[in-house]
């Protein structure tokens, strides 16, 4: 029988990643309730999903409220950031499992609130870290687990966030203001913290982190500029960031993310309409943002590893890249190719057999002449092209691996305590990035 969800949040990842699985997966899984207050995004999802009319709630809290005469079998919380800690503590006193968007909180203090209450209720919660489900990501586990690099010594990460996507997300968008959502090192970079954590396989024994917001700031808008693109800009031919070119020109064939946040209308001129008043037609430099647009974090572990998250948004490329240095060996990777090269140190290493991931070319590199392995380690479209819908592949086998959790067959759950300590990191990186000072993980 099919696991029963109720969906609260018909959003971008309520409706397009968790609902659409489910809608995908009639044999495994059915929206039984959907809960939102904007009528069109919660009739939209429970329409598709055949929801009864009474299972379709503007108040997420009623939906919780009635859980056992739906009969459900688990939670989706896909609401905006600040209501997770609520719902999940409310779906907490349920005792049905639950499956959490990140951040899980917006708050160190709501952090440990969740986490004391998961503990003493013994809750089922799955945080949505979707890279520890990336094929990429994966094989990268893989490879170290093997040895094959020896002692993992050190990890970079680098976030990089197209200029497009931090004056949408972050300038314009949802994540823009700390009072309405959280610090961008939470907001957007926990998935790279949780992965940080995930390889230490330990909590850090201390947070360091330096960042501000530099330019886009009022100071920096050319001479001139209104507060809205569409209020005749002297800057928009040459300004990056002048919204038509992005929302009407560059995605003119887009549809869906991050268009459909304009509105019901994806038409040219319903597109323009948006921008004419809406908060992604503003200026980038006369918004109300107040979150760093570049931030570096550098993470101890008593372990001794040692591992530094660099992120952007000056940047042309939107993507995450690594590279991990071992005892024996290294590993460096471009998630956006899906590419991992990787160094053996010693004369006689092998490449160990990684499932799923395909092997290139391979060489020896002066002046030792070791072994080099470039191999392939992403999801591919039809064409055999690399294919990054849905995370690269995490958004799809995150939702499997849970149902199939509750289905009874053996998933990789995520341990909470680890995923909620990547959350720790980010309230940590932004208290030492502010006080200018080491945070030290025991006086947190």
């Amino acid at each position: 029988m099919a696991i029963r969800l109720g969906i609260l949040g018909a959003g971008a990842r309520g409706s397009d990643t968790y609902g659409r699985w489910a809608l995908g997966h009639p044999g495994r899984a059915a929206i039984a309730a959907v809960a939102d207050p904007m009528p069109h995004r919660r009739e939209r999802l429970a329409g598709a999903g055949n929801v009864p009319n009474e299972h379709r709630y503007p108040d997420w809290r009623d939906l919780v409220a009635d859980a056992a005469a739906i009969g459900l079998d688990a939670f989706v919380i896909a609401l905006p950031d600040r209501l997770h800690v609520a719902a999940a503590r409310a779906a907490v006193e349920t005792g049905l499992p639950i499956l959490l968007e990140k951040p899980a909180a917006t708050t160190a203090e709501g952090l440990e609130a969740l986490a004391a209450a998961a503990r003493d209720r013994k809750a089922r919660i799955w945080i949505g870290h979707v890279m520890r489900y990336q094929p990429f990501w994966l094989a990268i586990r893989r490879l170290v687990d093997s040895g094959a690099i020896g002692r993992l010594v050190t990890m970079r990460v680098e976030e990089n966030i197209g200029f497009w996507h931090y004056a949408h997300s972050y300038v314009r968008g949802n994540w823009r203001n700390l009072a309405t959502s959280s610090p961008m090192v939470l907001a957007k970079t926990c998935h790279d913290l949780d992965i940080i954590r995930w390889f230490a396989g330990e909590s850090p024994a201390s947070v360091a982190s330096a960042g501000s917001l530099t330019y886009f700031r009022p100071e920096h808008a050319p001479e001139g500029a209104p507060d809205y693109c569409l209020d005749g800009c002297p800057a928009s031919d040459s300004c990056p960031f002048y919204a038509p070119r992005y929302y009407v020109e560059a995605l003119a064939d887009r549809v869906g993310w991050p268009v459909a946040l304009l509105g019901d209308d994806p038409s040219p001129e319903g597109r323009l309409a948006a921008l004419r008043r809406g908060p992604y037609g503003r200026c980038v430099f006369r918004a109300d943002n107040d979150v760093v647009d570049h931030q570096q974090t550098v993470v101890d572990f008593p372990g001794g590893l040692t591992a530094t998250l660099s992120t952007s948004a000056f940047t042309g490329q939107n993507t995450r890249t690594v590279r991990l240095t071992g005892t024996a060996g290294e590993i460096a990777g471009n998630l956006r190719t899906g590419t991992l090269e990787v160094d053996l140190f010693s004369p006689t290493a092998v490449a160990p057999e990684l499932p799923g991931a395909r092997v290139g070319a391979s060489f020896t590199r002066p002046p030792m002449g070791h072994q080099v392995f470039e191999l392939y380690a992403g999801p591919v479209d039809a064409a055999g092209e690399p294919d990054h819908r849905g995370h690269s592949g995490g958004d799809e086998a995150l939702v499997d691996a849970f149902i199939t959790s509750l289905e009874g067959g053996e998933a990789a759950a995520t341990d909470l305590e680890a995923s909620l300590d990547s959350h720790r990191m980010a309230f940590a990186a932004e208290r030492a990035r502010l006080e200018q000072r080491t945070i030290a993980w025991e006086a947190m």
